[in-house]
């Protein structure tokens, strides 16, 4: 899957600057497919020039031009297409930090519980900004209402995936610690070097 089909999907929520879509990729889709802003600006041309986002500019006093895109009929035919399609294959996790956690034996066990702690600590920040985002759109609401009634639940639903992920994440982090203590208290102060 290309960017294109993330930036279409980000412009479902209405008009918006390449700034503000910046912002939308940092908070909600970044857990999924994350993007830096120069990858989204260079999107946002692709698409304009392919029909499938409109350009506007708008002037503002004391600060720069701005320019606020939304989803044209054939962007919405294009990505209502793509959502229809059946996924091409699986996901697959690519993460470094799971390579280093299958090499950690032999390696100094403050290290490796340093790079556990650093991996919890980013799950529950990513957790926490998601609870956030999960509060602002439940807006007063309980989720059954919220899934009931609000006009679109698409991101709602990716959110609680997001939200599971990281909870997970943690969960997996507090167990490894859990772990790698209590193989360093079974071997002792003559243990091998890799217990935690």
């Amino acid at each position: 899957m290309s960017l294109k089909y993330a930036v279409l999907a980000a412009l479902l929520e209405g008009e918006a600057s390449g700034y503000e879509l910046s912002k939308v990729f940092d908070v909600s889709l970044a857990n999924f497919w994350p993007a830096t802003p120069q990858q989204l600006y260079r999107e946002l041309e692709r698409l304009a020039g392919d029909g499938l986002i409109e350009a506007r500019t708008v002037l503002q006093e004391r600060r720069p031009t701005k320019r606020m895109f939304s989803l044209t009929a054939a962007g919405r035919e294009q990505l209502a297409a793509f959502a229809a399609e059946p996924t091409r294959r699986p996901t697959a996790v690519r993460d470094e930090f799971l390579i280093k956690m299958q090499a950690m034996d032999g390696v100094d066990p403050r290290a490796v519980r340093a790079l556990v702690e650093e991996r919890r600590a980013w799950a529950l920040g990513k957790l926490a900004r998601y609870e956030r985002v999960r509060e602002r759109l439940l807006d007063g609401r309980t989720e059954e209402e919220y899934l009931r009634d609000a006009d679109r639940v698409g991101p709602y639903l990716t959110l609680l995936a997001g939200i599971t992920f990281e909870r997970d994440n943690a969960r997996w982090c507090e167990r490894v610690l859990t772990v790698l203590g209590e193989r360093r208290a079974a071997a002792g102060p003559a243990g091998p070097a890799a217990l935690g």
